[in-house]
């Protein structure tokens, strides 16, 4: 609900690369060092480097396995810069790309990428210092990787995260060679079930605390503000949305035709009649 001159769409104005709100004259947002600015509330739950990623990484394969839908093979997760995955991109022989920033990639090609292995720290308004090093993937099944672009919020990285394992759970499912509507739309609506589960579980989670704080042997770090896991701050709820309305108001073809026709079939057959129907015909029911 942020407002703004209609001039500042071409002046350069900088914007949050999580939430896109614009900087204002008043507020200094952080700069990565790839040139991304993020503004202090996304910057509250951003998870900076592959090590700090991994139990979300964890949940999401948690939440695919409660899908009945586990990924037996163990593929390896990195949080890179974005430099390392327009690379990276550029070595896939296939595969489809949101333009005009891709933020997470599933990796089919044997390459060397260089990934985030410390967090960066903070000096004068930007990170610095930021530790990397490179990691050769080898290809043992279908999927050699997933990559994440470092320095978004949890609800975003783990959004990014369950739409690039479901390119994963395709490949390695033996799904044929589907189209990028089809492909790119399934692995929207995942993303989207995912965070529509986290809305949920943060109001359900609302409910709890505030029942249990009727009591008097309620701690008090049921009131603690926000962290990566556990309560909710107001801000990252509204995030959720926002990123849950970004996915329904896509306006490309293969993510947001796709994510429409793949959300109406979900919504009518459930997710294993569409997923059975798809490796059958290579397209949504209708």
């Amino acid at each position: 609900m942020q407002k703004y001159c209609p001039s500042h769409e071409h002046d350069r104005t900088p914007r949050c690369c999580s939430c896109e709100r614009m900087e204002p004259r008043d507020t200094r947002y952080l700069l990565l060092d790839d040139g991304r600015k993020l503004c202090l509330e996304c910057l509250d739950s951003a998870i900076m480097d592959t090590y700090e990623c991994q139990p979300l990484y964890l949940e999401i394969q948690d939440f695919y396995e409660g899908l009945h839908m586990k990924v037996e093979q163990q593929v390896p997760m990195l949080l890179v810069e974005r430099q390392a995955l327009n690379e990276a991109m550029e070595g896939e022989k296939n595969g489809h790309h949101h333009m005009p920033e891709t933020r997470g990639l599933c990796l089919s090609e044997e390459q060397t990428v260089t990934t985030i292995s410390r967090r960066p720290r903070m000096a004068d308004n930007q990170f610095i210092d930021m530790i990397t090093e490179p990691r050769r993937l080898i290809r043992r099944c279908e999927v050699t990787a997933i990559l994440v672009l470092y320095g978004l919020p949890r609800l975003l990285t783990g959004s990014i995260l369950a739409h690039e394992m479901m390119h994963a759970w395709l490949r390695l499912k033996g799904y044929p060679n589907l189209s990028p509507e089809v492909e790119e739309g399934i692995c929207q609506v995942l993303a989207y079930m995912w965070l529509d589960s986290e809305i949920y579980a943060a109001s359900a989670s609302d409910v709890a605390s505030s029942s249990s704080s009727s009591s008097p042997s309620s701690s008090s770090s049921s009131s603690s503000s926000s962290s990566k896991k556990g309560k909710r701050s107001d801000f990252e709820k509204e995030l959720g949305k926002f990123f849950k309305h970004q996915i329904e108001t896509d306006t490309s073809e293969a993510y947001g035709g796709g994510f429409k026709k793949g959300n109406g079939a979900v919504n009518k057959y459930g997710l294993k009649a569409t997923l059975d129907h798809i490796r059958l015909t290579g397209s949504f029911p209708l």
